[in-house]
């Protein structure tokens, strides 16, 4: 698990702080996940954000990530 900062923007797209370039092979509990962001580059990938404000990238296509992004979305709702 990598995760590069990037300092400066592109054009007048701003960069993100971090970028995703190692990804987890491993399934995550979804009781600790807080929140998401989806990246397309430099690799296509989810980053998890954990209660601890750990994050950790894995791979956007599991059906697992797919399922955590669902749950993290209806917590949120309900706020």
């Amino acid at each position: 698990l990598s995760i590069f900062s990037l300092p400066g923007s592109a054009g007048s797209q701003p960069m993100r702080k971090f970028s995703c370039v190692h990804l987890s092979t491993r399934q995550l509990n979804i009781r600790n996940l807080v929140s998401y962001e989806k990246q397309q580059v430099p690799v296509n990938a989810t980053m998890f954000i954990t209660t601890k404000g750990i994050k950790i990238c894995v791979n956007s296509n599991q059906k697992w990530v797919q399922t955590a992004m669902k749950k993290i979305d209806q917590k949120r709702a309900i706020k």
